[in-house]
């Protein structure tokens, strides 16, 4: 656990009590905060209790006596419209924050030479194994890692910083509009494309969340940014012309005069007065498809940025075993391979799956986003067969009639069954690919439950099969 520092002997206010809330509590309170928390839900009010928190309602709490208060990124700030705690706060003139604010409050706070280096990852796509990526290449480096944020474990609930510490963050745009002061060593741009508007206000919203992981880096910094799409190519070129930080533009689709690219498959660096090949990226079994190459992409720029040597960067990349619910298989019966894509939230991410493989039995569905799948129409022909669930079964049907052979399935067990059925019965080599391009929120807790019930329903098949096939 990392104690909060800046707070002591001050009352600060917590709502919402999953993950990142708990955490920042038990933080505030070993750097001797007083902290009271409430939560909507009963459940998370008792567990709080049952680990010794002052459980207040804020409804009816005196906001003169609080600090900050601390906000879950999961609760509207300012769209659709502010949460009622945002609006108490603002009336008592309270700051607002989230845990990673804290997080780099309490590093400004610490003696310059116990402040640990800090990378920084956001984007729409790709975040995720981009983090744990950039943490598989610096541990196997040798380097003290600790990876957390919007991944695995809450940022206060990491390891307590050093000096030699190296903490790898996936940030979301909801964490990052509640973060003012992070300055990390090195700041992460994938990629953008539209997603989450509806918490934003609009495109613009959204692209300002984004950008502010860049909004503290100075001298000596390393910005390394996407240019495969406008919104993060104009990005580029902003920063370019502020001249605060070394940028390292980074591509999946062309060569760069400056940054890191790849063109199929074969990672180069060109950020120097010579451009070296790099690695050979269609050998890394866990990094498949041009997305992945600009995760490399990204990842190789921020282990150089932290000192470390293209062999060590490169053979990190070849040897990352994969993430969870990213484009991993989780089992195959015979002829059919079966690959969780669970962590594709939305159409863009949906693509880059669905782009890997020549032909695919496709599970989509749940709660859907903005355009739903409409923009994945130059994909349907490699689509043999899509199986709906959740609540956008009836949009997504609506798309696919007459453009790809669907059936509505409405749960993942169903959906998984069904396509294991017609992907055995074609006789061919076959891929039953989950990627949903939809929220979870409407049949699970969230992508990783939803992932894991499409890895149930694999083994539910797998295990009668075995059986037949040992009698």
């Amino acid at each position: 656990m990392i104690p909060v520092r800046g707070f002591e002997g001050k009352t600060v206010a917590v709502f919402g009590l999953a993950r990142t809330g708990l955490a920042a509590a038990r933080a505030l309170a070993a750097g001797h905060a007083q902290v009271v928390v409430w939560d909507e839900k009963p459940a998370a009010r008792d567990a709080a209790k049952a680990e010794g928190f002052a459980v207040e309602d804020l409804a009816a709490a005196d906001w003169s006596d609080f600090a900050a208060l601390v906000l879950s990124p999961g609760v509207p700030l300012t769209h659709p419209a502010p949460h009622w705690t945002v609006e108490r706060a603002r009336e008592a003139a309270v700051p607002i924050m989230g845990d990673i604010e804290l997080f780099a409050r309490t590093v400004a706070a610490a003696p310059a030479h116990k402040r640990p280096k800090i990378v920084a990852i956001t984007g729409t796509n790709g975040k995720s194994t981009t983090t744990a990526l950039i943490g598989h290449v610096c541990r196997q480096a040798g380097r003290d890692v600790r990876i957390g944020g919007n991944i695995g474990v809450g940022v206060l609930g990491l390891d307590d910083m050093h000096g030699g510490a190296v903490y790898v963050l996936e940030l979301s745009s909801y964490q990052l509009d509640l973060t003012s002061s992070l300055k990390p060593d090195v700041a992460i741009i994938l990629n953008i494309s539209p997603d989450h508007l509806e918490r934003h206000g609009d495109m613009d919203g959204y692209v300002a969340a984004k950008r502010r992981i860049l909004l503290n880096q100075g001298k000596g910094d390393t910005a390394i940014v996407g240019v495969d799409d406008p919104w993060s190519a104009h990005i580029v070129t902003e920063i370019t012309a502020a001249n605060r930080r070394t940028i390292v533009p980074i591509s999946a689709r062309r060569s760069l005069g400056r940054g890191v690219y790849a063109l199929q498959g074969m990672l180069y660096d060109a950020t120097g007065e010579r451009v070296v090949e790099i690695a050979d990226l269609t050998r890394a079994v866990s990094l498949p498809g041009r997305h992945n190459w600009q995760n490399a992409a990204a990842a190789y720029a921020a282990a150089r940025a932290l000192g470390l040597s293209e062999h060590a960067a490169a053979q990190g990349l070849m040897t990352f075993p994969g993430l969870a619910h990213r484009m991993e298989t989780v089992g195959a019966i015979g002829k059919v391979r079966f690959v969780n894509d669970s962590k594709a939230t939305n159409a863009d991410a949906a693509r880059q799956a669905l782009s890997s493989y020549p032909k695919v039995y496709w599970i989509a569905g749940g709660q859907p986003k903005a355009g739903g799948i409409e923009s994945l129409g130059d994909l349907f022909g490699a689509v043999v067969k899509a199986y709906l669930i959740g609540e956008a079964e009836a949009e997504f049907a609506a798309t696919l009639e007459g453009r790809a052979p669907y059936a509505r399935c409405g749960t993942m067990a169903a959906a998984v069954r069904a396509a294991f059925a017609d992907a055995r019965a074609s006789g061919e080599e076959a891929i039953v690919l989950l990627s949903p391009a939809c929220a979870s929120f409407d049949q699970f807790a969230d992508f990783e439950d939803r992932g894991e019930a499409f890895r149930a329903a694999v083994h539910e098949l797998a295990v009668p099969a075995t059986s037949q096939a040992r009698a």
